[in-house]
Protein backbone atom coordinates (compact mmCIF):
# COMPACT_ATOMS: atom_id res chain seq x y z
CA UNK A 1 0.00 0.00 0.00
CA UNK A 2 1.76 3.40 -0.98
CA UNK A 3 0.59 6.64 -0.45
CA UNK A 4 1.20 9.93 -2.35
CA UNK A 5 0.35 13.45 -1.37
CA UNK A 6 -0.87 16.23 -4.13
CA UNK A 7 -3.25 18.13 -4.58
CA UNK A 8 -7.02 17.47 -4.74
CA UNK A 9 -6.49 18.69 -8.69
CA UNK A 10 -4.35 16.37 -8.82
CA UNK A 11 -6.41 13.97 -8.46
CA UNK A 12 -9.97 14.84 -9.90
CA UNK A 13 -11.16 18.56 -12.22
CA UNK A 14 -14.52 19.99 -10.85
CA UNK A 15 -16.59 22.28 -13.15
CA UNK A 16 -19.73 24.23 -12.08
CA UNK A 17 -22.82 23.18 -13.10
CA UNK A 18 -25.56 24.12 -15.73
CA UNK A 19 -28.30 26.37 -15.96
CA UNK A 20 -31.98 24.62 -16.28
CA UNK A 21 -34.68 26.56 -15.36
CA UNK A 22 -38.14 25.04 -13.91
CA UNK A 23 -39.88 26.26 -17.10
CA UNK A 24 -37.49 25.09 -19.65
CA UNK A 25 -37.53 21.72 -18.03
CA UNK A 26 -39.65 18.77 -20.18
CA UNK A 27 -40.74 15.87 -18.56
CA UNK A 28 -38.17 12.83 -18.96
CA UNK A 29 -36.55 10.32 -16.27
CA UNK A 30 -32.94 12.21 -16.27
CA UNK A 31 -32.35 13.35 -12.89
CA UNK A 32 -31.54 16.91 -12.28
CA UNK A 33 -28.91 17.28 -9.27
CA UNK A 34 -28.56 20.46 -7.24
CA UNK A 35 -26.44 21.38 -4.43
CA UNK A 36 -29.07 19.31 -2.50
CA UNK A 37 -29.31 15.95 -4.40
CA UNK A 38 -31.97 15.18 -6.81
CA UNK A 39 -34.52 17.98 -7.12
CA UNK A 40 -36.02 16.78 -10.52
CA UNK A 41 -35.72 15.43 -13.84
CA UNK A 42 -35.39 16.33 -17.79
CA UNK A 43 -35.37 14.68 -20.75
CA UNK A 44 -31.84 15.72 -21.53
CA UNK A 45 -28.82 15.08 -19.84
CA UNK A 46 -25.45 16.70 -19.89
CA UNK A 47 -23.36 14.84 -18.14
CA UNK A 48 -22.22 10.58 -18.26
CA UNK A 49 -21.87 8.48 -15.65
CA UNK A 50 -20.41 7.99 -13.07
CA UNK A 51 -21.21 11.65 -11.30
CA UNK A 52 -20.00 12.95 -8.28
CA UNK A 53 -21.82 16.27 -7.62
CA UNK A 54 -21.50 18.65 -4.69
CA UNK A 55 -22.72 22.27 -3.75
CA UNK A 56 -21.37 25.46 -4.99
CA UNK A 57 -23.64 27.30 -2.90
CA UNK A 58 -26.92 26.55 -1.21
CA UNK A 59 -26.60 22.97 0.52
CA UNK A 60 -22.69 23.03 0.96
CA UNK A 61 -20.42 19.71 1.95
CA UNK A 62 -23.04 17.76 0.57
CA UNK A 63 -21.67 14.74 -2.46
CA UNK A 64 -23.65 12.86 -4.40
CA UNK A 65 -22.86 9.63 -6.74
CA UNK A 66 -24.78 8.77 -9.76
CA UNK A 67 -24.98 5.79 -11.95
CA UNK A 68 -26.61 7.42 -14.49
CA UNK A 69 -26.59 9.84 -17.21
CA UNK A 70 -27.53 13.40 -15.81
CA UNK A 71 -27.76 17.02 -15.40
CA UNK A 72 -25.48 18.97 -12.95
CA UNK A 73 -27.28 22.39 -11.98
CA UNK A 74 -25.26 25.79 -11.32
CA UNK A 75 -25.39 25.94 -7.90
CA UNK A 76 -23.21 22.51 -7.81
CA UNK A 77 -19.93 21.61 -8.62
CA UNK A 78 -19.29 18.14 -10.78
CA UNK A 79 -16.20 16.41 -11.53
CA UNK A 80 -15.64 16.32 -15.26
CA UNK A 81 -12.36 13.93 -14.88
CA UNK A 82 -11.19 11.26 -12.35
CA UNK A 83 -7.52 11.26 -13.86
CA UNK A 84 -7.37 7.52 -13.47
CA UNK A 85 -8.82 6.74 -10.08
CA UNK A 86 -11.95 5.24 -8.66
CA UNK A 87 -14.88 7.50 -9.11
CA UNK A 88 -15.99 6.31 -5.97
CA UNK A 89 -13.29 6.83 -4.17
CA UNK A 90 -13.06 10.14 -5.29
CA UNK A 91 -16.36 10.93 -4.01
CA UNK A 92 -15.24 10.17 -0.63
CA UNK A 93 -12.18 11.96 -0.93
CA UNK A 94 -14.29 14.94 -2.27
CA UNK A 95 -17.00 14.77 0.72
CA UNK A 96 -13.65 14.41 3.58
CA UNK A 97 -11.97 17.17 1.93
CA UNK A 98 -14.94 19.77 1.91
CA UNK A 99 -15.54 18.66 5.55
CA UNK A 100 -12.07 20.27 6.52
CA UNK A 101 -12.41 22.72 3.90
CA UNK A 102 -15.67 23.99 5.95
CA UNK A 103 -14.41 23.59 9.04
CA UNK A 104 -11.63 25.65 8.59
CA UNK A 105 -13.79 28.39 6.44
CA UNK A 106 -17.37 28.20 8.37
CA UNK A 107 -18.16 31.83 7.27
CA UNK A 108 -17.64 31.20 3.90
CA UNK A 109 -21.51 30.92 2.08
CA UNK A 110 -19.88 28.67 -0.92
CA UNK A 111 -17.29 26.83 -2.54
CA UNK A 112 -14.43 27.96 -5.20
CA UNK A 113 -13.49 25.35 -7.16
CA UNK A 114 -10.45 26.92 -8.21
CA UNK A 115 -9.57 26.73 -4.27
CA UNK A 116 -10.50 23.16 -3.68
CA UNK A 117 -8.31 22.22 -6.57
CA UNK A 118 -5.34 23.82 -4.47
CA UNK A 119 -6.21 21.76 -1.14
CA UNK A 120 -3.75 19.30 -0.58
CA UNK A 121 -4.58 15.82 -0.01
CA UNK A 122 -3.55 11.92 0.48
CA UNK A 123 -4.40 9.31 -2.27
CA UNK A 124 -3.38 5.69 -2.46
CA UNK A 125 -3.03 2.90 -5.32
CA UNK A 126 -5.69 2.15 -7.13
CA UNK A 127 -6.16 -1.17 -5.32
CA UNK A 128 -6.09 0.70 -1.31
CA UNK A 129 -8.87 2.89 -3.29
CA UNK A 130 -11.05 -0.09 -3.82
CA UNK A 131 -10.53 -1.25 -0.41
CA UNK A 132 -11.69 1.50 0.80
CA UNK A 133 -14.73 2.33 -1.46
CA UNK A 134 -15.88 -1.49 -0.46
CA UNK A 135 -15.63 -0.98 3.28
CA UNK A 136 -17.28 2.92 3.04
CA UNK A 137 -19.90 1.52 0.43
CA UNK A 138 -21.26 -0.94 2.80
CA UNK A 139 -22.84 1.80 4.71
CA UNK A 140 -23.68 3.78 1.58
CA UNK A 141 -25.33 0.88 0.63
CA UNK A 142 -27.54 -0.14 4.02
CA UNK A 143 -28.26 3.82 3.49
CA UNK A 144 -29.79 3.89 -0.03
CA UNK A 145 -31.75 0.31 0.76
CA UNK A 146 -33.64 2.04 3.95
CA UNK A 147 -34.26 5.20 1.75
CA UNK A 148 -36.08 3.31 -0.96
CA UNK A 149 -38.11 1.29 1.94
CA UNK A 150 -38.91 4.77 3.61
CA UNK A 151 -40.31 6.38 -0.08
CA UNK A 152 -42.49 2.70 -0.64
CA UNK A 153 -43.85 2.67 2.71
CA UNK A 154 -44.74 6.60 2.34
CA UNK A 155 -46.25 5.64 -0.59
CA UNK A 156 -48.18 3.02 0.59
CA UNK A 157 -49.75 4.99 3.06
CA UNK A 158 -50.39 7.82 -0.01
CA UNK A 159 -52.14 5.07 -2.20
CA UNK A 160 -54.03 3.47 1.40
CA UNK A 161 -55.51 7.28 1.36
CA UNK A 162 -56.39 7.73 -2.28
CA UNK A 163 -57.87 4.07 -2.07
CA UNK A 164 -60.00 4.88 1.05
CA UNK A 165 -61.23 8.15 0.80
CA UNK A 166 -60.64 9.05 -2.81
CA UNK A 167 -61.97 6.62 -4.49
CA UNK A 168 -64.41 5.38 -1.76
CA UNK A 169 -62.90 1.89 -1.47
CA UNK A 170 -62.77 1.88 2.23
CA UNK A 171 -63.39 -1.28 4.19
CA UNK A 172 -67.38 -2.01 4.01
CA UNK A 173 -67.86 0.46 1.08
CA UNK A 174 -69.97 -2.65 -0.87
CA UNK A 175 -72.45 -1.51 2.04
CA UNK A 176 -72.22 1.99 2.18
CA UNK A 177 -74.86 4.58 1.44
CA UNK A 178 -74.34 7.79 -0.25
CA UNK A 179 -76.30 10.56 0.37
CA UNK A 180 -75.37 13.93 -1.47
CA UNK A 181 -72.07 12.15 -2.93
CA UNK A 182 -70.99 11.09 0.32
CA UNK A 183 -70.91 7.92 2.70
CA UNK A 184 -73.50 8.05 5.17
CA UNK A 185 -71.87 9.32 8.39
CA UNK A 186 -69.37 11.40 6.85
CA UNK A 187 -69.48 15.54 7.50
CA UNK A 188 -68.38 18.47 5.90
CA UNK A 189 -66.47 20.94 8.14
CA UNK A 190 -63.96 23.21 7.66
CA UNK A 191 -60.30 22.76 9.23
CA UNK A 192 -61.26 25.78 12.03
CA UNK A 193 -63.95 23.13 13.11
CA UNK A 194 -61.21 20.26 13.20
CA UNK A 195 -58.32 21.14 14.21
CA UNK A 196 -56.13 23.79 15.88
CA UNK A 197 -54.39 25.74 13.57
CA UNK A 198 -50.79 27.47 15.39
CA UNK A 199 -48.48 29.69 14.20
CA UNK A 200 -44.70 30.07 15.39
CA UNK A 201 -42.32 32.84 16.03
CA UNK A 202 -38.56 33.93 15.93
CA UNK A 203 -36.96 35.04 19.40
CA UNK A 204 -35.15 38.09 19.17
CA UNK A 205 -31.69 36.88 17.36
CA UNK A 206 -29.76 40.29 19.03
CA UNK A 207 -30.57 38.20 22.66
CA UNK A 208 -28.14 35.61 23.37
CA UNK A 209 -30.11 34.53 26.33
CA UNK A 210 -33.05 33.60 23.99
CA UNK A 211 -30.20 31.01 21.84
CA UNK A 212 -27.32 29.83 23.83
CA UNK A 213 -27.35 26.61 24.95
CA UNK A 214 -30.84 26.27 24.11
CA UNK A 215 -32.69 22.29 24.33
CA UNK A 216 -35.69 23.34 22.87
CA UNK A 217 -36.12 22.69 19.26
CA UNK A 218 -37.42 25.52 16.63
CA UNK A 219 -38.03 24.15 13.07
CA UNK A 220 -37.59 26.71 10.24
CA UNK A 221 -39.14 25.36 6.67
CA UNK A 222 -35.69 24.42 5.38
CA UNK A 223 -36.07 21.68 8.55
CA UNK A 224 -39.22 20.68 6.33
CA UNK A 225 -37.59 21.02 2.84
CA UNK A 226 -34.60 18.94 3.24
CA UNK A 227 -35.67 16.16 5.58
CA UNK A 228 -35.80 13.13 3.87
CA UNK A 229 -39.21 11.80 4.85
CA UNK A 230 -42.29 13.07 6.86
CA UNK A 231 -40.42 11.83 10.31
CA UNK A 232 -38.79 14.84 11.36
CA UNK A 233 -36.61 13.72 14.41
CA UNK A 234 -34.84 16.98 15.34
CA UNK A 235 -34.24 20.49 14.61
CA UNK A 236 -31.13 21.89 13.62
CA UNK A 237 -31.90 25.18 15.88
CA UNK A 238 -32.73 24.96 19.04
CA UNK A 239 -34.01 28.04 21.71
CA UNK A 240 -33.89 28.51 25.10
CA UNK A 241 -37.17 28.60 27.89
CA UNK A 242 -36.34 32.36 27.88
CA UNK A 243 -36.41 32.64 23.72
CA UNK A 244 -39.68 30.25 23.99
CA UNK A 245 -40.74 33.13 26.64
CA UNK A 246 -40.23 36.02 24.48
CA UNK A 247 -41.23 34.78 21.35
CA UNK A 248 -44.84 34.30 19.69
CA UNK A 249 -43.21 30.82 19.36
CA UNK A 250 -45.79 27.99 20.41
CA UNK A 251 -44.82 24.50 22.43
CA UNK A 252 -46.54 21.79 20.15
CA UNK A 253 -47.21 18.37 21.23
CA UNK A 254 -45.50 15.44 19.98
CA UNK A 255 -46.85 13.95 17.26
CA UNK A 256 -48.26 17.21 15.34
CA UNK A 257 -48.39 18.08 11.34
CA UNK A 258 -46.01 20.75 10.58
CA UNK A 259 -47.10 22.58 6.91
CA UNK A 260 -44.87 25.54 5.59
CA UNK A 261 -46.70 28.24 4.66
CA UNK A 262 -44.77 30.97 3.62
CA UNK A 263 -42.50 31.29 0.51
CA UNK A 264 -42.09 26.65 0.12
CA UNK A 265 -45.69 26.55 1.04
CA UNK A 266 -47.06 22.98 1.05
CA UNK A 267 -43.91 21.00 2.43
CA UNK A 268 -45.25 18.87 5.77
CA UNK A 269 -43.70 16.87 8.25
CA UNK A 270 -44.55 15.08 11.95
CA UNK A 271 -42.44 16.11 14.88
CA UNK A 272 -41.40 13.07 17.04
CA UNK A 273 -41.39 15.18 20.04
CA UNK A 274 -42.17 18.53 21.35
CA UNK A 275 -41.17 21.08 19.73
CA UNK A 276 -41.96 24.52 18.54
CA UNK A 277 -41.67 26.72 14.94
CA UNK A 278 -40.96 30.42 13.85
CA UNK A 279 -43.40 31.80 11.62
CA UNK A 280 -43.03 29.38 8.42
CA UNK A 281 -45.40 27.33 9.18
CA UNK A 282 -48.95 26.05 10.58
CA UNK A 283 -49.01 23.54 12.65
CA UNK A 284 -51.75 21.16 12.88
CA UNK A 285 -53.12 19.48 15.60
CA UNK A 286 -56.35 17.82 15.34
CA UNK A 287 -58.93 17.90 18.24
CA UNK A 288 -59.77 14.20 17.66
CA UNK A 289 -56.97 12.67 17.76
CA UNK A 290 -58.10 9.74 15.29
CA UNK A 291 -57.93 12.28 12.81
CA UNK A 292 -53.61 12.64 12.32
CA UNK A 293 -53.22 10.93 9.13
CA UNK A 294 -56.28 11.77 7.68
CA UNK A 295 -55.76 15.35 7.72
CA UNK A 296 -51.66 15.01 7.27
CA UNK A 297 -52.72 12.89 3.76
CA UNK A 298 -55.30 15.23 2.81
CA UNK A 299 -53.85 18.31 2.36
CA UNK A 300 -50.30 16.24 1.15
CA UNK A 301 -53.52 15.04 -1.77
CA UNK A 302 -54.28 19.32 -1.97
CA UNK A 303 -50.93 20.75 -2.30
CA UNK A 304 -51.84 22.61 -5.57
CA UNK A 305 -55.06 23.74 -4.01
CA UNK A 306 -53.45 25.57 -0.77
CA UNK A 307 -50.55 27.38 -2.99
CA UNK A 308 -53.34 28.79 -4.90
CA UNK A 309 -54.59 30.15 -1.39
CA UNK A 310 -51.39 31.73 -1.11
CA UNK A 311 -51.09 35.77 -1.56
CA UNK A 312 -48.28 37.79 -0.85
CA UNK A 313 -45.82 40.57 -3.33
CA UNK A 314 -42.63 39.21 -1.79
CA UNK A 315 -43.03 35.86 -1.08
CA UNK A 316 -46.42 33.44 -1.25
CA UNK A 317 -48.12 32.63 2.00
CA UNK A 318 -51.06 31.17 3.47
CA UNK A 319 -52.73 33.04 6.32
CA UNK A 320 -54.38 30.67 9.44
CA UNK A 321 -57.44 32.56 8.32
CA UNK A 322 -57.48 31.29 5.12
CA UNK A 323 -56.21 27.94 6.09
CA UNK A 324 -59.29 27.39 8.64
CA UNK A 325 -61.52 28.77 5.89
CA UNK A 326 -60.88 25.38 3.67
CA UNK A 327 -63.33 22.69 2.92
CA UNK A 328 -62.60 19.36 4.58
CA UNK A 329 -64.20 16.22 4.46
CA UNK A 330 -64.65 13.95 7.37
CA UNK A 331 -65.24 10.84 7.44
CA UNK A 332 -66.70 8.61 9.97
CA UNK A 333 -64.75 7.47 13.60
CA UNK A 334 -64.30 4.32 13.16
CA UNK A 335 -62.99 4.66 9.51
CA UNK A 336 -60.74 7.52 10.93
CA UNK A 337 -59.09 5.04 13.66
CA UNK A 338 -58.53 2.66 10.99
CA UNK A 339 -56.83 4.72 9.13
CA UNK A 340 -54.92 6.58 12.14
CA UNK A 341 -53.66 2.97 13.37
CA UNK A 342 -52.63 1.74 9.67
CA UNK A 343 -50.70 5.51 9.12
CA UNK A 344 -49.01 5.41 12.19
CA UNK A 345 -47.87 1.69 11.85
CA UNK A 346 -46.22 2.82 8.42
CA UNK A 347 -44.93 6.22 9.84
CA UNK A 348 -43.07 4.10 12.74
CA UNK A 349 -41.19 2.11 10.12
CA UNK A 350 -40.40 5.50 8.62
CA UNK A 351 -39.17 7.13 11.34
CA UNK A 352 -37.14 3.53 12.51
CA UNK A 353 -35.63 3.46 9.41
CA UNK A 354 -34.67 7.40 8.89
CA UNK A 355 -33.22 7.27 12.65
CA UNK A 356 -31.32 4.33 11.53
CA UNK A 357 -29.87 5.77 8.82
CA UNK A 358 -28.44 8.96 10.54
CA UNK A 359 -26.89 6.74 12.47
CA UNK A 360 -25.07 4.79 9.90
CA UNK A 361 -24.08 8.44 8.31
CA UNK A 362 -22.68 8.83 11.54
CA UNK A 363 -21.10 5.77 11.86
CA UNK A 364 -19.70 6.18 8.28
CA UNK A 365 -18.57 9.82 8.52
CA UNK A 366 -16.25 8.86 11.57
CA UNK A 367 -14.52 6.09 9.99
CA UNK A 368 -13.97 8.37 6.79
CA UNK A 369 -11.31 10.42 7.84
CA UNK A 370 -9.58 7.90 9.37
CA UNK A 371 -9.53 5.97 5.89
CA UNK A 372 -8.55 8.77 3.69
CA UNK A 373 -5.97 9.91 6.10
CA UNK A 374 -4.41 6.26 5.81
CA UNK A 375 -4.61 5.61 9.95
CA UNK A 376 -6.95 2.98 9.53
CA UNK A 377 -5.77 0.03 7.31
CA UNK A 378 -7.98 -1.73 4.72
Amino acid sequence: MSWRACTLGDVLTLKRGHDLPEGARVPGDVPVVSSSGITGRHNTAIADPPGVVTGRYGTIGEVFFLDEPYWPLNTALYVIDFKGNDPKFSSYLLRNTLRNYRSEKAAVPGVNRNVLHTLGVSVPDLQTQRKIVSALSAYDDLIENNRRRIALLEEAARLLYREWFVHFRFPGHEHAKFIDGLPQGWRRQTFGDVCESIGGGTPATGKPEFWTDGDIPWYTPTDVTRNACLALLDSATKITEAGLRGSSAKMLPAGAVLMTSRASVGFFGIIDTPACTNQGFISVVPHDGRARMYLLHNLMQRVEEIRSHAGGATYKEINKSKFRALDVTMPSGKLLQEFEEQGTTLHEQVRNLYAMNQKLAQARDLLLPRLMSGALAV
